[in-house]
């Protein structure tokens, strides 16, 4: 994926961080909350990965991911008041930060010597982690427990990835084809509400209470 790797990541922050900044938008916070929940939310799903592959926390080495962060922090807490439905917002562009770092978790598990199976749980961790801190500090109901389709479409976002690039596609078209799969089923939850059957126990036995 080359240089287009770096220009990934920062998308997913940027993406991610916008998310948390509209988040503390709607719980009142102020300067520093918006930019305490920007950055959270923009680097946690990549301060994992980093951590679970041993490598050097992209953010430590790279100030520009934190600058990304603060700057659209700054920028939202100006811009929120004009916007009706943030709360719509914040599902399309989490929806954009999971399809992006779906496949960057998998890109880099990959690139680091990480077989498959555990390349596609990166990359559901990549990109679900920071959204889920995100949701848990503010006290609302993660995006990842709802019924819409939400960590699988990143999972099949990262296997479409992971299968490509072992078939010997190009990683620059693996890496788009991945994510406008994740993309695709996680706007078919938003809009349709699809989603995955949910577990249904068996009703208890006659005298068996």
């Amino acid at each position: 994926m080359g240089g287009y790797a770096v220009w990934l990541d920062l998308l997913g922050v940027a993406v991610f961080a916008l998310t948390g900044a509209l988040v503390a938008s709607r719980q009142q916070m102020d300067l520093i909350g918006f930019g305490l929940m920007a950055s959270v939310t923009g680097v946690g799903g990549g301060t994992l990965r980093d951590l679970l592959l041993e490598r050097s926390v992209f953010w430590v080495d790279d100030p520009r991911y934190i600058l990304v962060c603060l700057t659209v922090a700054l920028l939202v807490y100006f811009v929120a008041p004009a916007i009706q439905r943030r709360y719509v917002v914040v599902l399309w562009a989490d929806a954009v930060g999971i399809s992006t770092y779906a496949v960057m978790g998998a890109h880099l598990a990959l690139k680091a010597g990480a077989a498959a199976p555990v390349a596609l749980v990166m990359g559901v961790m990549t990109a679900t982690f920071g959204g889920l801190l995100r949701d848990v500090i503010c006290n609302e109901k993660p995006l990842i427990l709802k019924s819409e389709v939400y960590a699988s479409a990143a999972a099949i976002g990262a296997l479409v990835h992971i299968l490509l690039v072992e078939l010997g596609t190009s990683v620059t078209i693996a890496a788009m084809l991945g994510f406008l799969m994740a993309f695709a089923i996680r706007a078919g939850g938003i809009v349709y509400g699809l989603s995955l059957p949910g577990f249904k126990p068996r009703p208890p036995r006659p005298g068996s209470g």
